[in-house]
């Protein structure tokens, strides 16, 4: 075949080209455009109701914690306060109304609570992490766990989460990221200052009470307002300077 014939040819070789590649997009199956569809990510790892996934131990439940930390938590994941690359990867691209829609979501969902797997631990272990989820050290200046996340440890409305149901593994590795600063919070960080005053005992202490405590009948987040925060802490911090 000559040269020109060759280039008379693929203009129609283009042409078989395009109309191949539009074929195949006209028969691929249509993506809803819902919300379910949108959050698969999430999902796939915190189970479709938030329910989070007990059996790993690692993917925390997000269903009915407040939508303002929720929300805040997605930012932080976007802005690089906390480390984690499937998360960083996941957030990047969402918009603030966006990021608002999923907390929404998940904050409204009720799911029943499950338990995870706890290691082997001493009464007398125990009994030191109820006694700093209660009643704090003073002596290390660590306040009580309750003395922030609520009496019964639900939360509190718009921006403290509950810990109640929270994975032991879960729990201790992020009680560890706050001492090797890969979480973090907008300044002032008040957990970042009390994981630094707990020991290493101390966390797994803390993390096996708070994982084995029975969840209460009433599980919802305090309403707001209803504590007093012992230390400034990130936007409380910066809510309370306002007023």
């Amino acid at each position: 075949m000559s040269p020109l014939s060759s280039l008379c040819l693929m203009p129609a070789l283009l042409a078989a080209m395009l109309f191949s590649t539009f074929a195949r997009a006209a028969d691929a199956p249509t993506v809803p455009d819902t919300l379910k569809q949108r959050i698969a990510a999430c999902t796939a790892c915190h189970g479709e109701h938030g329910q989070g996934t007990p059996e790993s131990g690692f993917f925390p439940r997000l269903a009915g914690k407040p939508a303002g930390y929720l929300a805040r938590q997605i930012r932080n994941f976007q802005d690089g306060l906390r480390k984690y690359a499937p998360m960083e990867y996941t957030v990047r691209g969402l918009s603030p109304e966006y990021m608002q829609e999923i907390a929404d979501y998940f904050a409204a969902q009720k799911v029943p609570y499950e338990h995870s797997p706890v290691p082997r631990i001493s009464g007398e272990t125990l009994q030191r992490g109820q006694t700093l989820a209660t009643k704090g050290d003073p002596a290390r200046k660590v306040p009580a766990c309750a003395a922030c996340h609520g009496a019964q440890l639900t939360g509190v409305e718009p921006d403290i989460p509950g810990l109640v149901g929270l994975p032991y593994d879960y729990i201790s590795a992020q009680l560890g990221s706050w001492r090797t600063h890969t979480r973090a919070m907008v300044a002032p960080d008040c957990m970042a200052t009390i994981a630094s005053r707990l020991s290493e005992a101390d966390i797994t202490a803390v993390s096996a009470w708070l994982a084995t405590r029975e969840v209460p009948a009433d599980a919802h987040a305090q309403p707001p307002g209803s504590v007093t925060p012992p230390l400034a802490c990130g936007v409380l911090g910066a809510t309370e300077a306002a007023r």
